[in-house]
């Protein structure tokens, strides 16, 4: 059994179910560092592992009413942050085979041919879409889709981490897919 800043681990269970934030800050801050090293063997990367583990707590925090109280929290942390740095894993996984096929074919397909992007309806289309993102989402897209920055140069000039480039390109995408949805064929192109 864990004893937290003189505090035995259960008894901060018990606290963290009913609101207390100071009980969670404390397991956070406990478990907080251990949890980091661990993701970061499987991801290779601190940045990427800290965005896992902080993930890992704003859903643990959210579910706080729902926790069962038990002598300890150690094993159910290090699996949940395991699973998630494997999620993580996963979709960059996916993420790198789907840039492969997109580079494949651009280079061979018509679609992929600058001068389709003359067309002045297809232009305006996707100004309003981009228009219609959010400040810090249309920042991201751009300097991604429009400037061709990778994530990591982004996250650096922008002062975030690399997932949340990702995560602002998604939600970019996501909005742009429903407004250009007259141009499907074209999608593919921009990586919409």
């Amino acid at each position: 059994m864990q004893i937290i800043q003189g505090i035995l681990e259960k008894d901060l269970i018990v606290r963290l179910k009913s609101g207390d934030q100071t009980a969670f800050e404390l397991l956070f801050h406990f478990y907080y560092p251990g949890l980091v090293m661990y993701a970061s063997q499987y991801t290779a990367n601190t940045e990427d592992a800290e965005e896992i583990v902080q993930d890992f707590f704003v859903r643990f925090w959210e579910k706080h009413k729902q926790l069962v109280p038990r002598d300890s929290l150690k094993s159910y942390f290090f699996l949940s942050v395991k699973n998630g740095s494997l999620d993580f894993l996963k979709h960059q996984k996916i993420e790198k085979k789907y840039i492969n096929e997109m580079m494949a074919l651009s280079k061979h397909h018509l679609a992929y041919d600058t001068d389709i992007f003359i067309s002045s309806d297809l232009q305006e289309k996707l100004k309003h879409g981009i228009g219609l993102l959010p400040e810090k989402c249309r920042e991201v897209f751009i300097m991604s889709r429009i400037q061709g920055l990778k994530n990591e140069e982004i996250a650096a000039k922008l002062n975030i981490s690399k997932r949340t480039v990702e995560t602002q390109i998604s939600k970019a995408l996501k909005v742009l897919r429903v407004e250009l949805k007259d141009y499907v064929g074209l999608l593919f192109l921009l990586g919409i």
